[in-house]
């Protein structure tokens, strides 16, 4: 991609001097880290991703290097020992503060993997519904949930393919914990598909921000009353993150309160939430926002 290119010249509006850096780092492989499947423990002396090293701050990943990875290996029990994901999803995940006994919503669920960190956190009593309106990725969905989740567990996990608005029309007031990682742009992928960066213009992302709110505002018509909502995105735009959130706020006024975000490994805070970006930390770009709902 060239300078002249739209996509170019909109983000170094919104990054300035930032930008080229930035630019650069979306286009280089990012930090990944290998998490623990908790529900096999196994010896871990007998595994490759052993070798690498933890963070005290991120306990059960293993941070990996771009040359040396590993690949999830079946143990005894037939589950999968480990799971590759950017460690900034494993933080968005986390910050729920999932309690046992919650019923959950993964409104945008697959492929998947926060959804395993969610359903490791809600304890012997919880239950999850992972959401996603595509096949394709719910058939992906299913099948991560069977590789790495105990049969006796999948019996409190539910897949479904609705429209995320749905839960909030016919399941209001339902849910303990929401997370909505929602559709976005996704700036990396953008930048590795030639196809994509021909479509793309500002329009595009004024779309995305538009039915990102309408996800957001039933996702606090599906959460209880002291119930929590985390709200991310894999997008750079500030109009999908902090704009999105900024606009719920306005509108549902005294019956949410923003919670402060936790930072985590690498993170930066933006006016409203904690952005992980490539330039920084090596890993993402991925935003999140938590929200608790005060009142209906």
């Amino acid at each position: 991609m060239n300078t002249d290119h739209p996509f170019y010249r909109h983000f170094e509006k919104v990054y300035g001097s930032r930008w080229p850096g930035l630019f650069a780092a979306l286009q280089t492989r990012e930090q990944q880290v290998a998490r623990v499947n908790a529900w096999s423990p196994s010896d871990k002396s007998t595994k490759s991703w052993s070798q690498f090293p933890e963070k005290s701050e991120l306990p059960g990943c293993h941070w990996l290097t771009p040359a040396h990875g590993c690949q999830p290996e079946r143990n005894s029990d037939e589950l999968l020992d480990i799971y590759i994901m950017d460690p900034a999803s494993v933080m968005v995940a986390r910050a729920l503060d999932v309690q046992p006994g919650d019923r959950l919503l993964d409104m945008c669920a697959a492929p998947g993997g926060k959804s395993l960190v969610m359903i490791e956190s809600f304890g012997g009593e919880g239950e999850i519904f992972c959401n996603d309106l595509s096949p394709e990725r719910r058939e992906r969905l299913k099948k991560v949930i069977q590789q790495y989740v105990p049969r006796e567990v999948r019996n409190r996990v539910w897949v479904t393919g609705k429209d995320g608005v749905q839960f909030g029309l016919k399941e209001p007031g339902s849910f303990d914990r929401v997370l909505l990682d929602a559709p976005c742009s996704g700036e990396r992928h953008i930048l590795e598909n030639q196809a994509a960066q021909d479509e793309w213009s500002p329009r595009r992302t004024e779309h995305l921000a538009a039915r990102q709110y309408s996800l957001l505002a039933a996702a606090f018509l599906a959460v209880k009353v002291g119930g929590r909502i985390v709200y991310s995105t894999c997008s750079i735009s500030p109009a999908e993150n902090d704009d999105v959130v900024r606009k719920l706020l306005k509108k549902k006024k005294s019956a949410v309160k923003l919670l402060e975000a936790p930072v985590g490994v690498g993170g930066e805070r933006t006016e409203l939430g904690v952005a992980y970006m490539p330039d920084q930390c090596g890993f993402g770009p991925l935003y999140f926002a938590v929200i608790e709902k005060v009142e209906e």
